[in-house]
């Protein structure tokens, strides 16, 4: 005999983010060293103020950011590494 158990769903317990809340975030972020510092604010700053989703949101754009200069650090030293060899044989 199959039993269910029906156990309810928990409501979430923090508020969503506006549309305005977001235009702020996205403003802030489009502003080269302040958007840099206002994501560390929010992803490792005080919880109490910073709303869970954008506090992971900034998180997973640091990572990205992170992920994003290795990138760019191995494609330049590859592109400076055939530069040399293409000058080394002229």
């Amino acid at each position: 005999m199959d039993t269910y158990n029906a156990t309810p769903v928990a409501q979430p317990t923090e508020s969503t983010m506006t549309v305005g809340e977001w235009m702020l975030t996205t403003f802030l972020m489009m502003i080269p060293c302040v958007g840099l510092i206002m994501m560390f604010i929010w992803a490792f700053g005080d919880t109490k103020n910073t709303k869970p989703t954008k506090s992971n949101y900034a998180k997973a754009m640091l990572i990205w950011y992170a992920i994003s200069i290795v990138i760019s650090i191995i494609c330049s030293s590859a592109i400076a590494g055939i530069a040399a060899t293409i000058a080394s044989q002229m």
